[in-house]
């Protein structure tokens, strides 16, 4: 086997690639010390109310008492378990139904008005609904995650289905092939980029529909913090589950983006 070395001028282009990683992570390493340091500073000076408006500082040891007792990790562990549950739901379902509406024209223009109409309702609106309907309970928290996003995906997707090389259908039938051979060997393996790009979008705002419906119906859970410490005025607490909020959905955003890696590769 022939062993092919990079050219210089590849050499070059590495190297000034990873230059430009290192020093985008400096810069943004360097931009999150400034703003808390600022932060930590109005606070300590009084040029904002650090009761109202919380500090690191404050922020750090409202984390550190409740990994004492450890109720933080207890929180944290039900918001994610939530949020992967819907997002494993309204992953299978959107796929599903963008399937189904690909397959017939018919279906598609009939229930395109009304996925457009459910998709633009604000899903805040349902969660008393789901209440009445479901009871206090992980069920409403769940179905009000599944309709933040459910819509959005199938509408994305079916609109992407939509647009595959009309040539390569053409292709599959006339080599005698059928709507299922069109589906396995055209239509998925080429909307792979869309699908998964689809999955970074739904991610979010499955976590988005976990922490609406913790607002109304949980005793536990991130959501469940910000609720009550906004009600007995401990911002502190307020302020820390807002920051895990960014923190752990930096990290699932981060494992979708793994995942597109390894299948493009």
């Amino acid at each position: 086997m022939i062993e092919t070395h990079p050219t210089l001028a590849q050499q070059e282009f590495i190297e000034k690639e990873k230059l430009h990683r290192r020093n985008v992570r400096v810069w943004r390493t360097m931009l999150l010390v400034l703003l808390l340091s600022l932060w930590e500073l109005c606070a300590r000076l009084g040029m904002i109310n650090d009761f109202i408006f919380s500090s690191p500082s404050r922020v750090t040891a409202c984390f550190l008492n409740m990994v004492v007792d450890k109720s933080i990790f207890m929180h944290i562990g039900v918001t994610v378990m939530e949020t992967l549950i819907s997002f494993a739901l309204v992953t299978i379902s959107g796929l599903l139904i963008a399937v189904l509406l690909w397959s017939s024209r018919s279906v598609s223009e009939v229930l395109e008005p009304y996925l457009v109409m459910l998709n633009s309702l604000p899903k805040s609106a349902l969660a008393p609904i789901l209440i009445v309907w479901l009871g206090n309970n992980i069920k409403t928290i769940i179905v009000a995650s599944i309709s933040v996003a459910v819509f959005g995906c199938i509408m994305t997707l079916h609109t992407g289905f939509s647009q595959v090389d009309p040539d390569m259908i053409k292709l599959i039938y006339s080599l005698g092939g059928k709507k299922k051979d069109v589906l396995f060997k055209v239509l998925l393996p080429g909307s792979v980029p869309l699908i998964i790009s689809n999955t970074k979008v739904n991610i979010g705002l499955c976590l988005v529909g976990v922490i609406i419906g913790e607002f109304l119906a949980a005793n536990k859970g991130l959501g469940y913090l910000i609720i009550y410490g906004s009600q007995v005025f401990k911002m502190d607490l307020v302020v820390m589950s807002i920051v895990i909020l960014c923190i752990v959905s930096a990290i699932l955003y981060q494992g979708i983006a793994l995942l597109e890696k390894k299948i493009k590769f």
